[in-house]
């Protein structure tokens, strides 16, 4: 016979009324009473009915998870953490690929506000007005992208990029190109800020921006020939497949990585460790951010939203063997930069 919350309450000597905000509202429930009819309910197998508790909440329990494009393995590891943490809360994932369209992005979010509780966006490209407005209609939490006003998860990209640089600099490259990523992207907005900030900052360095490319393979290969026509020394790539990419290309028109061009990558995906040489990249807990980003949307369905609209992930720089000393070229003073940051 299935255990029920007469069950719990009659054992842990409590009310039914008591059992239930315990289980489906714990934060109304004194600590010591919670943990006892928690305690209870685990040790008699009590499994919840999550009909009967979304019937009497009016909610449907399950939350969205937005992706721009589920072949970049950068959005997995996003998705792995969002599920795990969601499991764990009783929450089923909708998950939606928009294929990098902002247009798409906004159908596909107003579509699920009607199936599910609250979403959650990675990398969105819609504009900030259209997410505000998002933001209204339902809950909402945005992964690696920051708006005003909208709860938010991501790392902080002007410092991670100045990492870059410093590494650069310190062996010796003057002339650095950016290959970029999607116009619509608010990281390859600051990361194109932020090189835009490193020419201003050191005038001794010769700057190359290469374009915007489709963050995927091809779109390294394209960027590759760019960069081997600017002389650059060493090329900063939006990610990590651009960066792939862009490696193969330049190994295939007779160029050595590092040895002619050095290059780095962004997100440290499997793939930067599997090609050669292997990447230097810069790393954050993807999982994490995905996990974060649950228990903001669920604060937010709760009312007790965070303190903080937005929260700041650690990152580091992995160096691998990608980067080496720049040929013939003078060494220039190097920020002063730390490789691991932790955001508040």
């Amino acid at each position: 016979m299935a255990v029920t919350v007469r069950d719990i309450a009659r054992i842990a000597g409590v009310s039914i009324s008591t059992v239930s905000r315990a289980l489906s509202s714990p934060e109304m429930v004194n600590a010591a009473t919670r943990a006892r009819v928690q305690e209870t309910a685990r040790k008699l197998g009590y499994t919840p009915n999550l009909n009967a508790r979304n019937l009497i909440s009016g909610r449907s329990g399950a939350i969205g998870l937005v992706v721009p494009d589920l072949e970049n393995p950068f959005f997995g590891s996003m998705a792995k953490g969002v599920q795990a943490r969601a499991r764990a809360a009783g929450y089923a994932v909708f998950i939606a690929d928009t294929d990098e369209d902002a247009s798409v992005e906004t159908e596909i979010i107003r579509g699920l506000s009607h199936q599910v509780d609250g979403v959650i966006v990675c990398s969105a490209r819609g504009t900030d007005a259209s997410i505000q407005q998002l933001a209204k209609e339902m809950p909402l939490v945005l992964v690696n992208r920051r708006v005003p006003e909208v709860p938010s998860i991501t790392f902080d990209h002007a410092e991670s990029f100045r990492s870059i640089m410093g590494h650069l600099m310190a062996l010796g490259h003057r002339r650095i190109a950016y290959a970029g990523g999607p116009q619509a992207s608010w990281a390859n907005l600051q990361r194109e800020r932020s090189f835009a900030a490193a020419g201003q900052e050191f005038p001794e360095l010769e700057l190359v921006e290469l374009g915007n490319f489709q963050p995927v393979f091809t779109g390294g290969i394209h960027a590759g020939d760019l960069a081997i026509a600017s002389g650059a020394t060493a090329v900063i790539a939006f990610n990590d497949l651009v960066a792939v990419g862009l490696m193969d290309r330049l190994r295939h028109r007779g160029l050595s990585v590092p040895g002619d061009i050095s290059v780095t990558g962004f997100d440290n995906v499997p793939v930067s460790t599997l090609v050669w040489p292997t990447l230097t990249t810069v790393d954050f807990p993807r999982v994490q951010m995905g996990r974060t980003s649950v228990d903001a949307l669920l604060e937010a369905l709760q009312g007790t939203p965070r303190k903080s609209e937005c929260h700041e992930v650690p990152f580091e720089l992995m160096v691998r063997e990608s980067t080496g000393v720049a040929k013939d070229r003078p060494t220039v003073s190097a920020p002063s930069t730390t490789a691991s940051v932790t955001g508040g």
